[in-house]
């Protein structure tokens, strides 16, 4: 991970996989409905994020916990993509609000603000889950969705804890 700080950001990356995704969903969507279309969407994403956190725990070299995965957060906040307000944070817990998104702007921008929740938003839940799953993530709003602000409260589940 020593060259991830020199990468493309991610926000560049979701661009680029939103250029590729907006004709196939326009199809899906001709073809099966817009409903079943993000259906097929969200869940290619979901899944793509467990992995894509499977693969970054693969790399901790002291293993993946709620630590080193706060400690992973300039990656999506590279190219000014996220304006983050941290609320706390301690060993069990990592609350902070996004009061700017650029994630939700460029998808607004690029026409798919109404599958921008699945392109990004969905991701954040089911990253953690290949990330880390003994770290939950609670969250009430997006600014995607119309909320001023994001609001990601991480915690470490007690020992045993069964999700």
């Amino acid at each position: 991970m020593s060259d991830a700080k020199n990468e493309l950001g991610i926000l560049a990356r979701r661009r680029i996989e939103a250029e590729i995704i907006k004709p196939i969903y326009q199809i899906l969507v001709r073809e099966i409905g817009k409903e079943r279309a993000q259906a097929v969407i969200g869940e290619a994403i979901e899944n793509a994020a467990i992995e894509a956190g499977k693969n970054f725990a693969a790399q901790e070299p002291n293993g993946a916990d709620l630590q080193s995965f706060a400690a992973l957060q300039y990656l999506w906040e590279k190219d000014d993509a996220l304006q983050v307000k941290v609320i706390y944070q301690d060993e069990q817990h990592f609350d902070y609000d996004v009061t700017r998104c650029r994630y939700a702007e460029m998808y607004h921008q690029m026409g798919l603000g109404e599958i921008g929740h699945l392109l990004s938003c969905a991701r954040d839940s089911q990253f953690i889950v290949g990330y880390a799953p003994e770290v939950e993530l609670q969250r009430s709003q997006t600014i995607m969705s119309g909320a001023p602000c994001c609001d990601f409260r991480y915690a470490a589940k007690a020992q045993g804890e069964k999700k």
